[in-house]
This record gives structure tokens, C-alpha cells and sequence, in this order.
């Protein structure tokens, strides 16, 4: 039986995808040498090794790049800064003391005492289990991501005759990938009246391969004894219930599920971490730290982005705020409260610090489409930021910046973020 490891780090990193690699940069480049990036896989760069299309960088780089060139780019900077990244380690346990305990193959049991953690553990895709769809249990349904995985990275082929449950963007992208590698795609089908995904990707990966989407439909029986044969859609009404009358059958040997990302936050919980019912992800306030001193979260456990750059400047942030708590810099603060307001679902972050001299970027999903509206950030009466758009969408994350100087005239009752419609 292997020793147990204890060691000693500033910070500790859990994760190294791109939120992952982003802090621990940012990190480094704030002072911090005593830092260990701990990634269960045997690679860092996370999802975007799979993600083989283009579309990533454009913010950030001001180009156009792959997933895995995306985050090469990490990968690169993070060797050349001499950062300690730890594959084919499993964190098993992350306490609200700091104690990080992982196991490796090559390592064995190790606990890591860490001055301050940065939670960057991704999210996962939500199963079929999570779904109730009735029919047989048969070969054939993947996620859209486990199916993403097969071809780009195992070179397999998950099947020819292809329905899509879910419009969210790598369901979206997916229908376009298997349609190139010679599939036929034969729907989209969505629940809600819109589309979960990126409007960009609609117009990319569907309208131009003439995939056609279903909106305000679902799956409601699949057919198929030891491989899928079919399955049966039908039209939802208000209720989300399926209208008789309206069913449609497709022949086909797949299923993908496009239906949602839950950030991966098993860890956080056993560190006591609060988290948020309407983002799966942790509670924290300004500076990315949590409800636990000294236990930071940044990207997709924190809040499902569109982006992988926003995920990026949203690490690099929590990097550096982890390297102050480290430096006895961040210190605890009265806050005031965000709130959701008509329009609103999931702002973050869901506090701020009071008297904070900076700005502030709040990132939320509406919950419905609004067209030719405005996002209002208002405390105590007053209005302390405005920011106009011809639509906002759930598929699409809004952001609206708060200035420094209109923060400080924010009450105690803390900020409220709604959306105005231009004839309310």
C-alpha cells in the first residue's frame, strides 16, 4: 500500500481545461510559483480536444482557431511558465479546510494543503435517465457529446440515420459533423419555442445542410429491441405535454441528446460550497470566491458559457483574485445581493462586495425572447446601468457592465437586474 503524500501548495487547481489553465496563468503571472493544476484526464486542454471546428478565439485572439488549437495555446504558455499540471489525477475530495486529496497511477494517494483552491472542474450533459422518455433500452442513444467523442477522438462512427433531441450548440454542431462524415441528419426537434443554442450555429449547422428543426416538439417513444429502429415525435403544447395527432415517425439507427449542461459540482458540495439553484454552480460574489474562504470557481462549473473566451477571461480573473486571497490582499467585505428581476434567470455574480472601486460584469440568460428590449441593473430606485439589444435570448448569455462610480450608489438591498421591454 502506497504512503500517504502530504504537500504544500499556494494554490491548487482543480481542472485543466480552459478554466483550469487560465487560472493557473494567471496565477503565475501574478507572483504565484507554488501552484499544482490537478486534471483527471491523461491531457489537459479539457472538451476542446474534441471540438475539432472552428468558431473559438475570435474574442480573445482575434482569430479564428479549433478547440484543440485553442487550447494548445494554454497548454504552450502554461509549459513555458514551468506550471505544475498532474494528468491521469482523480481528485477525490476537496474539504472546506483547503485538503485536496487525489490519486494517480504514478503518484498514488497525495493530499495537497493549499492555501487557496480554484474549482474548474467543467459540467457534464444530462443523460437519458434524466429525461423520462419512454421506450426500450436499446444500443444506439448517445449524448451529443459522447457521440462528438467517438468520431473526433476514437475515429468511430455512432451510426447513419440521425435525430437529434435538444437544439443546444453541440447538438447543433453535431448535426452538421455527421452530416460531413456521411450521415443523414433527418431533424432537429426542441422542446421549448426556441432554439437552446447559438443562432449562429442554427443558420451554420442546420439551415445550411437543410436539417430541418423542430421546435415546441420532443421525442415521446423510441422503438428498437437490441439497436434503435425509430422513434416517435410529437408537437408539445404550453405545458410542454404531447398533442395528439401530431406524432411523426422516423426510421433511424440514432439518437443523440443535446438537452442541457449541469456544471460538475460533487466536489464543491463536499467542500460545503453553496450553490445555486437556478445555475447548478456555486454561489460567489465579485471576485469568483465561493461561500468557503478561500475556495474560488470559474467557467462551466460556475455557470454553462457560450464561449470558450468569456470562459477564459473568467478564469484569468479567478487566477489572480486566488492569488490576492493567497497574499492576504482579499479581504472579507460587507456584500450586496444580485437579484433576478422580471426577464432575468441565474445572474452572476450573485453578490458583489460592498464599496468595490471597479467594475462590474454581470452575466445572465433571459428567460424567454425579447425583442428590441434593454437589460436595467437598478438598486434602491435608482438605475445604475443600462445596456440595449434587438433581442436577447435564453440560447445566449447577456452581459451588462455596471460602472465603479455608479456601484457606490448602490443600496443596501443590494443590485436587481431585469429586462425592460421597449413597449412596457
Amino acid at each position: 500500500m502506497s504512503e500517504l503524500r502530504v504537500e504544500r501548495r499556494d494554490i491548487v487547481i482543480v481542472g485543466g481545461g480552459p478554466a483550469g489553465l487560465a487560472a493557473a496563468i494567471a496565477a503565475h503571472e501574478a507572483g504565484i510559483r507554488s501552484l499544482t493544476v490537478l486534471e483527471r484526464e491523461a491531457h489537459a486542454g479539457g472538451i476542446l480536444r474534441q471540438c475539432v471546428h472552428n468558431g473559438f478565439g475570435l474574442h480573445r485572439f482575434g482569430e479564428e482557431m479549433t478547440g484543440p488549437e485553442y487550447a494548445q495555446r494554454d497548454i504552450d504558455r502554461a509549459a513555458e511558465l514551468g506550471i505544475d499540471i498532474r494528468c491521469d489525477t482523480t481528485v477525490l475530495s476537496v474539504e472546506n479546510n483547503r485538503r485536496v486529496t487525489c490519486v494517480s497511477p504514478t503518484e498514488g494517494l497525495t493530499v495537497f494543503e493549499a492555501g487557496a483552491v480554484v474549482l474548474a472542474m467543467g459540467c457534464r450533459e444530462r443523460p437519458r435517465g434524466a429525461l423520462g422518455t419512454p421506450g426500450t433500452r436499446c444500443a444506439g442513444i448517445y449524448t451529443a457529446g459522447a457521440a462528438q467523442k467517438l468520431i473526433n477522438l476514437e475515429s468511430m462512427m455512432p451510426g447513419r440515420r440521425v435525430v437529434i433531441l435538444g437544439s443546444g450548440d453541440i447538438g447543433l454542431i453535431m448535426a452538421r459533423r455527421m452530416t460531413l462524415q456521411g450521415a443523414k441528419v433527418l431533424a432537429c426537434v426542441e422542446l421549448m419555442p426556441y432554439s437552446s443554442g447559438l443562432n449562429r450555429n442554427i443558420v451554420q449547422c442546420l439551415e445550411d445542410f437543410g436539417i430541418p428543426l423542430y421546435l415546441s416538439h420532443t421525442v415521446t417513444d423510441i422503438q428498437g429491441r437490441e439497436r434503435l429502429e425509430g422513434v416517435t415525435v410529437a408537437e408539445v403544447d404550453a405545458n410542454r405535454r404531447s398533442i395528439p395527432g401530431t406524432e411523426m415517425h422516423f426510421d433511424c439507427d440514432t439518437l443523440l441528446l443535446s438537452v442541457g449542461l449541469i456544471p460538475e459540482n460533487e466536489l464543491s458540495k463536499g467542500a460545503g460550497v453553496s450553490l445555486s439553484n437556478l445555475t447548478s454552480g456555486a454561489v460567489m460574489d465579485d471576485s469568483l470566491q465561493t461561500s468557503v474562504p478561500g475556495i474560488f470557481a470559474c467557467g462551466n462549473v460556475l455557470h454553462v458559457h457560450d464561449l470558450v473566451d468569456f470562459v477564459s477571461e473568467e478564469s484569468f480573473r479567478a487566477g489572480q483574485m486566488a492569488a490576492a486571497y493567497v497574499r492576504g490582499e482579499l479581504q472579507p467585505a460587507e456584500i450586496l445581493p444580485v437579484k433576478d428581476g422580471p426577464g432575468v434567470r441565474g445572474a452572476v455574480p450573485q453578490q458583489v462586495r460592498k464599496g468595490l472601486k471597479e467594475d462590474v460584469r454581470i452575466m445572465f440568460r433571459p428567460d424567454a425572447v425579447y425583442r428590441n428590449a434593454s437589460a436595467v441593473v437598478v438598486s434602491g430606485g435608482k438605475e445604475l446601468a443600462r445596456k440595449r439589444s434587438l433581442i436577447f435570448t435564453p440560447g445566449e448569455m447577456a452581459v451588462i457592465t455596471v460602472k465603479a462610480a455608479q456601484l457606490l450608489q448602490a443600496e443596501d438591498e443590494g443590485l436587481t437586474v431585469r429586462i425592460e421591454r421597449k413597449d412596457a
